[in-house]
């Protein structure tokens, strides 16, 4: 019924401009405009082997309240260290203990942040 191998994820941010920025200087992560759709400011977050999120304006936006993105790393000390050097600051949650860089204890492992437009973006450690 649904074609699966072409479903996307998206959200929306209040400045395309901003989010570019960010996920392209401070994540290190590659992003382009939509083709045939830059006027309307749409962007493709490119990742690995899959094309599937799309970011997009929104005049009324409102910063999502959960993690709309996480990014597995195999070394998130070295990975929140690294984002740390890049002016990223770290959240810290009542649910959960932290360490004094905001990583959780436990298994997964998780550190919490926010884009420019203030949705939040996760990073976890499985192993």
């Amino acid at each position: 019924m649904l074609d699966a191998s072409r479903a996307f994820s998206s959200f929306a941010v209040d400045d395309t401009a901003a989010a570019e920025r960010f996920y392209t200087r401070t994540l290190g992560l590659t992003v382009s405009p939509v083709a045939g759709m830059e006027e309307y400011g749409l962007l493709t977050l490119h990742l690995g082997e899959h094309d599937g999120v799309l970011i997009y304006p929104k005049a009324d936006f409102v910063p999502a309240t959960y993690t709309v993105l996480h990014f597995p790393v195999d070394d998130i000390e070295k990975a929140v260290d690294a984002l740390a050097e890049r002016g990223v600051e770290f959240l810290r949650y009542d649910a959960f203990d932290h360490d004094a860089k905001g990583i959780t204890y436990g298994r997964p492992r998780n550190a919490w942040f926010r884009d420019p437009a203030g949705n939040v973006l996760g990073l976890v450690q499985e192993g």
